[in-house]
């Protein structure tokens, strides 16, 4: 097992579905641009990415009131970026087909951890910077992406069991995954993302999140955020070992108090996501 390899094999992934080729063309000329109804057309043409994207929106921690039915409310109650990050999310797993139970996971509940990250982004953050929400709600959804590359990598490897007693024992995933790698898996998301042309902006964030050199850090770095901070704070509450536990929100509120924001005000918005969680996972 070795970062080379794994770099090889996503330079050997097919591309994406020809749904999300589509979609991904409709984005290119700008959000402001976006056709909605031929959006909403190319979705419901995929009947299985269609059934995706409204059982993600029905989560009960996306605390719509009524269910939505269809794909034109779909994009009206989530915007349109999110729906195009579901579209990629969906078309990925797609493709990478990985088995995260090496993370002690299901495909589902991996699922479900990636839409609470984008969940808690959104809740938290709108009180914040609509605007910066906007932006960051999308990408807190597929940021784990990556660990899905590196499930497969062990999965077909002799390392499988060493790999599983590391992590179990790691205080940090990030420092874990460093030192089995020299990189996380937040890079191995950007590698994803360069390798299907998708969203440079998130490339820049992911490689730059928890850089060890400065080597991809370009010259305009001043005129750029990283948002370091606000990821730092989704996958301190909400991460692959602890899912809002109140130890990990609680770590996750010094983070937002550092910032300058309201703490309490962070915790209640974690609570009550857990809660709503915790309630349709009871459902279910």
């Amino acid at each position: 097992m070795g970062f080379e390899n794994i770099v090889k094999n996503i330079d050997s992934l097919p591309p994406l579905s020809n749904a999300a080729h589509i979609i991904q063309t409709l984005y290119a000329g700008g959000l402001e641009n976006l056709n909605i109804s031929r959006l909403v057309k190319v979705i419901e043409s995929d009947a299985m990415l269609a059934a995706n994207i409204l059982k993600m929106i029905n989560a009960p921690y996306y605390s719509f009131s009524n269910k939505i039915g269809s794909i034109s409310q779909a994009v009206t109650l989530c915007g349109s970026s999110k729906i195009y990050m579901s579209v990629i999310q969906y078309a990925m797993n797609e493709k990478l087909k990985a088995d995260p139970s090496i993370y002690g996971f299901n495909t589902n509940q991996f699922n479900d951890l990636c839409h609470l990250q984008s969940a808690l982004m959104q809740k938290w953050y709108s009180t914040i910077n609509i605007k910066d929400a906007k932006f960051l709600t999308p990408l807190a959804l597929i940021m784990e992406s990556g660990k899905l590359v590196l499930a497969t990598e062990v999965i077909n490897s002799d390392y499988v069991g060493e790999f599983r007693k590391g992590y179990n024992e790691c205080e940090n995933i990030q420092e874990y995954e460093i030192s089995i790698i020299n990189h996380t898996s937040y890079y191995l998301t950007a590698l994803l993302f360069e390798h299907w042309n998708l969203e440079p902006d998130y490339v820049y964030i992911l490689k730059n999140l928890d850089s060890q050199d400065t080597d991809y850090i370009e010259e305009d770095i001043t005129k750029k955020r990283t948002y370091e901070k606000e990821l730092n704070v989704i996958r301190t509450a909400i991460n692959a070992k602890d899912i809002l536990s109140d130890a990990g929100i609680e770590k996750a509120s010094y983070i937002v108090e550092n910032m300058g924001y309201s703490a309490e005000e962070f915790i209640i918005i974690a609570k009550e996501l857990r809660d709503s969680y915790i309630d349709g996972t009871s459902r279910n």
